[in-house]
């Protein structure tokens, strides 16, 4: 158990870092091991190329086909490498953000994409509260139009709701409202209601008609047939969930060691003329 913690541990990948960023590079950019003025057409490239195609054209190239492939592959080359020799690549926002892209896919690489069900329920157990569901509602309501009936508003929505509560059906005003909803949560409340009708449920009692309720339309009566109260829900609900997040925080935490160790590399120096907001040292750091 103690070697398998401590070969998952991202930190150690990084005392063997720089080698595998050197075998990485030489692995996936072998021409760039050759000559500057040399070329090289490998098997490995044009299985790539092969394989591009196909992902396009949902079928393998053919011979002709093959050659344009290779051609305009090495036309490419010869461009970017001429653009490079000229120093094109120098303040161009686009493809400086690409390269450094690529550097920090390679850190994603340590990430172990399988964590235990130990790492996951301990994760969970801390970060529960993120997982609280809402409270879930099932409801009727009764839509009154302040407009509609003015100074006789109140003693109609009174009457109504006596109606209502000896178990008459009360007539409301016309509405494109959903009369009901069934084992909905807190926050679709909101979305069809209103903010402020929602907060005003977490309040009415189950099983009395209630009223009235304001939103943002007019006024309600409201009869909760059924509230579930907000819960954090067992692991094996959301794991999915967890699981996500945890590679999220993991992936995180390992980009930025990564550029940590790569950032002690250098020193950055602010010259007197540039103002921060934060004030940096001659190193970079924060002060």
């Amino acid at each position: 158990m103690q070697m398998n913690r401590l070969i998952r541990e991202p930190l150690l990948h990084f005392f063997v870092l720089g080698a595998l960023l050197f075998f990485v590079f030489a692995w996936t950019n072998e021409d760039a091991m050759q000559g500057p003025n040399e070329i090289v057409v490998d098997a490995q490239r044009v299985a790539a190329l092969t394989s591009q195609f196909e992902r396009v054209w949902q079928r393998p190239p053919t011979p002709d086909e093959l050659s344009g492939l290779v051609d305009n592959w090495v036309r490419e080359e010869v461009l970017y490498r001429e653009g490079l020799a000229l120093g094109l690549d120098q303040g161009d926002p686009i493809l400086r953000r690409r390269v450094a892209q690529k550097v920090e896919f390679i850190s994603e690489e340590l990430v172990d994409a399988q964590p235990t069900d130990e790492e996951l329920q301990t994760y969970f157990a801390d970060n529960a509260d993120d997982y609280r569901l809402d409270p879930r509602l099932t409801f009727r309501q009764i839509y009154f139009n302040p407009a509609v009936h003015g100074a006789s508003l109140d003693a109609t929505i009174a009457t109504a709701l006596e109606s209502a509560r000896e178990g008459e059906v009360a007539a409301g005003d016309a509405t494109l409202l959903p009369a009901e909803l069934d084992d909905v949560s807190l926050a679709e409340v909101s979305r069809t209601f209103g903010e402020r009708f929602a907060e005003a449920m977490t309040d009415v009692p189950v099983g009395e008609w209630t009223g009235p309720v304001a939103s943002g339309y007019g006024l309600h009566l409201v009869l909760i047939d059924d509230r579930q109260q907000s819960r954090v829900p067992a692991f094996d609900e959301v794991r999915a969930a967890v699981e996500r997040d945890f590679l999220a925080e993991r992936t995180r935490e390992v980009k930025d060691a990564f550029y940590d160790k790569l950032r002690q590399r250098y020193t950055v120096t602010f010259e007197d003329d540039v103002t921060l907001a934060d004030k940096r040292d001659v190193a970079g750091g924060m002060e």
